[in-house]
């Protein structure tokens, strides 16, 4: 059995977690809106179509943000075709994942869901084919209380009151070819800037996120984001990152590394804001929004034949990944990279909430599951609101293909204040041995454990299913005991891993 050591003191924190960072993302690709959020042919169906199953798992999850309506689906999107009666909206080619796009759903619908799902909207406009007019009069539509077009037209449509949707982002991806209107740096941030400006003096009170990379292996990483921020840094509150990790070699050492990648992309990303700040002599922080991250490839190969084919279907079944026990492992530890600057990254949308690479599966007209990664994203967002503490972990390292010394134990720790409770979130890489791990807690010497939970399995490819749907879970273990403000605890080979204490 391999030994750690994890130090703790109140005194020493990164910050204070702000409650965005467990967000989630809903596109319109695949079975994600139609026949995920709302399916009027599901039994389980309210009177406006939404899932009451999944607008309870989403509830359960305790999501603050959800990003809509995309994505690439976005840039080639207009917004003013998913407002007013359904049997008035058009159905159009929907370019970015070669479907109908019937228009159901629309910006009014999304944001009754939100209302219905506890949570809040973060809207996207949409800067590929379209620019600062049509974004601002999106604002107008959803913030403005009345005596204007806009407004008057959202009140004619059945809202009365305003949305007052306060989180926005400035387009989706900019830097991608495959992206519609594909922008170089400048062209993006001149655009980008001129629709912040607008958008802001419809409602200042708005957030804006601007695009950042879409993922850090771009030739044009870096540059990018210096580029943009040089142009719109005046109107940009946030900027956008974007990753997703794959186990396609199926070599677990190296995938579950991957985190470590993560953490390097923030940090670059955070010291390119800084300098931006410092060479325009700026006062404010732009900060961090993760706005997709996941694991993504299990359904690679289906999607590749879908996108040749080009049948044009309406919510055609693609991206559906099957996530095993492996995956969830490497998904806790995305969930702690997140944590570990929650100095700085202050909004993170898990992509995408159902069926397209997500926690939640269902059967289009009846029937759902939990996915293996939705029980650390219940973990996290339950247990880890707070403040995070500077975590002092000494552990053995390993090398995999693409990674030198990463630690087998990855860990991170939240205090919260207001429940008196002290959570440590672990996750175990060691495909060999347990770690017996001794806690250091100090200031938390008046702390007794209350839980931990512990998810494991001895197949590592083992998944969840419509049939199935307990396959991969998690379960509770003995507690340890505190002894002088320290306590010994094993955890599990290849085990993610939630230990809460609270004080007596």
């Amino acid at each position: 059995m391999k030994k750690a050591k994890i130090i703790l003191d109140k005194d020493f924190f990164v910050g204070v977690t702000d409650n965005r960072i467990y967000g989630n993302f809903v596109e319109h690709i695949g079975r994600c809106v139609y026949g995920g959020i709302y399916d009027p042919s599901c039994p389980d169906a309210d009177e406006l179509g939404f899932r009451k199953d999944v607008i309870s798992m989403t509830k359960e999850l305790n999501i603050p943000v959800v990003r809509y309506p995309g994505g690439n689906f976005v840039s080639g999107y207009n917004w003013e075709d998913g407002i007013g009666p359904r049997e008035a909206r058009p159905k159009r080619s929907e370019l970015a994942w070669f479907a109908i796009e019937t228009n159901e759903v629309g910006t009014d619908d999304f944001v009754e869901w939100c209302r219905r799902a506890g949570t809040e909207p973060n809207l996207a406009v949409n800067l590929g084919t379209r620019g600062p007019d049509a974004a601002r009069n999106m604002v107008e539509y959803c913030n403005r209380a009345s005596g204007t077009y806009w407004s008057d037209l959202r009140i004619k449509n059945g809202y009365k009151d305003p949305h007052n949707v306060k989180l926005w982002c400035l387009g989706n991806e900019m830097d991608g070819p495959w992206q519609i209107g594909h922008k170089t740096a400048y062209e993006y941030g001149r655009i980008a800037n001129e629709a912040g400006k607008v958008m802001k003096w419809i409602d200042p009170t708005i957030e804006l996120v601007a695009c950042g990379s879409s993922n850090m292996k771009m030739a044009t990483f870096g540059e990018w984001e210096a580029t943009v921020l040089e142009e719109a840094y005046d109107v940009s509150d946030y900027i956008s990152l974007h990753i997703y990790f794959d186990n396609l070699a199926n070599d677990l050492p190296n995938f579950l590394a991957k985190s470590v990648e993560m953490d390097s992309y923030i940090h670059s990303v955070i010291a390119i804001c800084d300098f931006i700040k410092s060479k325009n002599r700026k006062k404010k922080d732009v900060n961090i929004s993760f706005d997709e991250w996941n694991v993504w490839y299990h359904a690679f190969e289906d999607n590749n034949k879908y996108i040749q084919r080009r049948e044009w279907e309406v919510a055609p079944a693609f991206n559906e990944d099957i996530y095993n026990f492996e995956d969830a492992l490497l998904f806790g530890s995305m969930m702690l990279s997140l944590l570990r600057r929650a100095d700085r990254v202050k909004i993170a949308c898990l992509a995408q909430l159902v069926n397209v690479i997500a926690p939640i599966m269902t059967v289009t007209g009846g029937g759902s599951y939990k996915q293996s990664i939705y029980y650390p994203y219940l973990h996290a967002s339950k247990y880890g609101r707070g403040k995070v503490l500077t975590t002092l972990t000494t552990c053995d390292k390993y090398d995999s293909k693409d990674y030198t010394d990463v630690p087998l134990l990855d860990t991170i720790a939240v205090e919260n204040e207001e429940s008196r409770e002290l959570t440590i979130f672990a996750v175990n890489k060691d495909l060999e041995d347990d770690t017996l791990t001794t806690l250091s807690l100090r200031e938390y010497s008046n702390y007794e454990p209350i839980e931990h939970i512990v998810m494991q399995n001895e197949n590592g490819k083992a998944f969840n299913t419509i049939d199935k749907p307990d396959v991969v879970m998690p379960t509770n273990k003995t507690l340890p005991k505190m002894e002088n403000g320290k306590l010994e605890i094993v955890f599990p080979k290849l085990s993610w891993n939630v230990l809460r204490l609270k004080a007596k």
